[in-house]
């Protein structure tokens, strides 16, 4: 019971707290509505099972002692939000929102926005690879370890859910309409700096 409850802790604390997913989740909210929020939430889902499933068979211990290949995955990472950073940051095409779904929206690009965010994200794999060598014990049954996965999946996907609720509400977005350069900016520059960050903070194991 210990173990269970130290993992939904650390597992809460670490989604909650601000950084690329958030960013990601609010780009898509914003710009393409609900749906497509919803579906950067599955994403990031998912691309914190990679984080599990390279933690619980081994790969973990290639990263913790591979700087160079710690460091390949934070320039990549950080390439990546740089990128769609960028792309926010500089657009000056208005954007015809839909404020009544994301019909239009490509479902897999969205998905794969929140997946690579989350599955490129070195912070996520410092979160990971922490509770399981740290909080889980060499004892622990795999059955059980798959369990702490899927409940650090679920926990991401309901609280980064209701992110994209928060950000997609119609009233919201029209506000945010009016003030979409700076927004995009704001945005933007949000994702760049973040990517900036990953990509030169040292992260200590």
């Amino acid at each position: 019971m210990t173990e269970l409850i130290a993992v939904a802790l650390i597992t809460i604390l670490a989604t909650i707290s601000p950084g690329p997913d958030f960013a990601m989740v609010t780009r898509n909210s914003y710009l393409y509505g609900r749906n497509a929020g919803l579906l950067a939430a599955l994403g990031i889902a998912l691309g914190v099972q990679v984080h599990v499933f390279y933690t619980m068979f081994g790969v973990a211990l290639i990263i913790a002692h591979s700087p160079a290949l710690f460091t390949l995955i934070k320039v990549v990472g950080a390439l990546y939000l740089i990128v769609i950073g960028w792309k926010t940051f500089a657009n000056k095409s208005k954007l015809t929102i839909d404020l009544h779904g994301a019909d239009a929206v490509a479902p897999l690009r969205m998905v794969g926005n929140g997946f690579f965010t989350n599955a490129l994200n070195p912070k996520t794999t410092l979160f990971v690879v922490s509770t399981y060598t740290q909080v889980v014990q060499a004892g622990t049954p795999w059955t059980t370890q798959f369990g702490y996965g899927l409940f650090m999946s679920a926990t991401h996907f309901f609280w980064f859910g209701l992110v994209a609720l928060f950000f997609s509400q119609q009233a919201f977005r029209s506000r945010m309409l009016n003030h979409q350069s700076a927004i995009d900016k704001l945005i933007g520059g949000v994702l760049m700096a973040l990517g900036t960050s990953l990509a030169f903070t040292n992260l200590s194991h």
